[in-house]
């Protein structure tokens, strides 16, 4: 695959500028870079769903590209028909035997064309040979006992399963598919760790070239060979030889040699300023001097090494439009339960009470109604006993993981019309997210997931509440963002509540207490029960 002078923008923001670059065949490529640096918008051009300003991609003929996008969606007509049916519908096999069928028949007939008929037979045997059709079945069940794809899910209609199934079932069709390139979007996001595990042994062996996007850096290191790192400073793309952990030991060692030679150049530059404005006006040999002393310091002008600067500091504080009573929150005696029916409740008498300033962790395993909880304390679910006791002087605000907050037909900007702050605020404040000048008439419905994450963010940052509830807000962001956003909240002297199971980003909050579900037992904030499950949560994620 081959990018010429690739161009890409969004209204008068340039995403990247006159990229050349040539990815070699059967590559396993890692795409690194900060959340808006165009990494999924590179994707989507490769795939065909968006068009550069300029520039083209050109790829070897006849090469297949399929991808897995962080957001599965699927076409309403599969969504009638079983996994497994559409499972299979990622190799044409029936189709192409079918045809075959077809063409055999016709040889009966006096009026067909011998010749093209054979013709055509060859080249329907050669698909059937590419797809492996003898083996094909075997290959299928391999890759859905790899992924952990439970047997009654198979018979289940599309429609019928949970978006995390959704996610495991479009990686195992994409598998299936065999193309001759695959792109990768966060595909360790729905993978338990054997399934991770099955993943990383069938991409490494993978005849083909691979490119991934991902925040999982175990996963890229066992995975890649190569890294391309998108600048979103410099809108530009290099590509490292080497994972992930090896890219940041070579960029760093590059950094630092550029930071050399620019300190040369700087101190080269004053001596022959000095010595041009010094003689400027002379004559006889100094104004030869001066002269010489001009064209080195032409040339050196032209070869100067430009340094990017790191991404800006965050200094920003929070605001609460009042303060609150000195127990915001109370819960008594909690009881909740979806299905009205059963006897079991997913949140069984839960107590406690929320102290001013406080922040407050939540953990446990997937499903138990971490989420629930939250839903519950802004009153999108109703509970079924006990009490939630919001005192009068309590203002919330709610990070979901969903991001209903977001009004995708608007502009970044737009987004925040409903705010107290002044424009000049607003765009000051955004920066602190990481969205810098025109960045912010980029419409939400073509941000990237971490981008509309960080817009997400931005509103409950300005939302002048003095209770946030987050729910797992660093879901889509990548380490170097996660650090950054923490820092936003690090300074919030309002109380919080925290769904997250991320050790990283909750150490830089300042945590007091943690609550574990489903049982209830409060404790005070242990970054060992975090990192527990978190990783238990990997293991049973399905």
């Amino acid at each position: 695959m081959q990018i010429k002078d690739l161009s890409m923008s969004f209204g008068t923001q340039d995403v990247f500028r006159n990229i050349n670059l040539n990815i070699p065949d059967n590559e396993k490529i890692g795409l690194v870079g900060v959340n808006g640096a165009g990494k999924t918008t590179l994707f989507k051009i490769i795939k065909g769903l968006e068009y550069p300003d300029s520039g083209k991609i050109y790829f070897k003929k006849d090469a297949r590209v399929d991808w897995l996008p962080q957001e599965i969606t699927m076409d309403a007509k599969d969504m009638s028909i079983s996994v497994l049916d559409y499972l299979l519908s990622g190799r044409p096999i029936d189709q192409l035997n079918n045809e075959l069928q077809s063409v055999y028949d016709s040889l009966s007939n006096d009026d067909t064309n011998q010749q093209e008929a054979f013709a055509k037979i060859e080249s329907l045997q050669k698909k059937l040979e590419y797809w492996d059709s003898y083996n094909a079945e075997s290959t299928l069940l391999k890759i859905i006992d790899g992924l952990n794809i439970g047997g009654d899910i198979l018979e289940r209609k599309l429609s019928e399963i949970s978006g995390g199934q959704k996610s495991k079932v479009a990686f195992a069709k994409l598998l299936y598919n065999n193309p001759e390139i695959i792109l990768l979007d966060e595909p360790t996001n729905h993978l338990d760790e054997a399934s991770k595990e099955y993943v990383v042994n069938f991409l490494k062996h993978y005849k083909g070239t691979v490119l991934i996007i991902s925040h999982d850096i175990e996963f890229l290191d066992k995975v890649t060979s190569k890294t391309l790192f998108l600048d979103k400073r410099t809108k530009t793309f290099e590509l490292y030889d080497g994972n992930y952990s090896k890219f940041k030991e070579l960029q760093s060692e590059k950094e630092e040699y550029l930071l050399k030679q620019a300190q040369i150049q700087e101190k080269e530059e004053k001596k022959l300023r000095e010595i041009v404005n010094k003689y400027a006006n002379a004559s006889g040999n100094r104004k030869r001097m001066a002269q010489d002393r001009e064209k080195k310091l032409e040339k050196l002008l032209k070869e100067k090494i430009e340094v990017a600067g790191p991404n800006k500091n965050v200094n920003f504080k929070m605001d609460m439009e009042r303060e609150t009573s000195s127990i915001p929150l109370q819960i008594k005696n909690l009881c909740f339960k979806y299905d009205k029916n059963s006897t079991n409740y997913i949140i069984d008498n839960l107590n406690f009470d929320l102290h001013k300033g406080e922040k407050f962790l939540i953990v446990g395993e997937n499903g138990v109604g971490k989420s629930t909880l939250l839903k519950l304390l802004v009153g999108l679910l109703k509970p079924d006993e006990g009490e939630i006791n919001i005192n009068e002087k309590t203002d919330m605000g709610y990070y979901a993981q969903e991001l209903e907050i977001l009004q995708t037909e608007k502009n970044i900007l737009e987004n925040f019309s409903d705010t107290s702050y002044s424009q000049k605020q607003i765009r000051n404040i955004l920066s602190k997210f990481l969205f810098y000048g025109d960045e912010v008439f980029k419409n939400v419905s073509v941000l990237s997931p971490g981008e509309k994450s960080r817009v997400a963010l931005a509103k409950l940052a300005m939302c002048k509440a003095n209770l946030l509830l987050l729910d797992e807000p660093t879901n889509h962001l990548d380490p170097e963002t996660q650090r950054i956003i923490a820092e936003v909240f690090k300074t919030y002297e309002g109380t919080m509540i925290v769904v997250s199971h991320n050790p990283e980003f909750v150490d830089n909050l300042g945590i007091e207490r943690l609550l574990l579900l489903p049982d209830g037992k409060i404790s005070y904030y242990d970054r060992n029960i975090v990192e527990h499950y978190q990783e238990l949560n990997r293991s049973i994620r399905r």
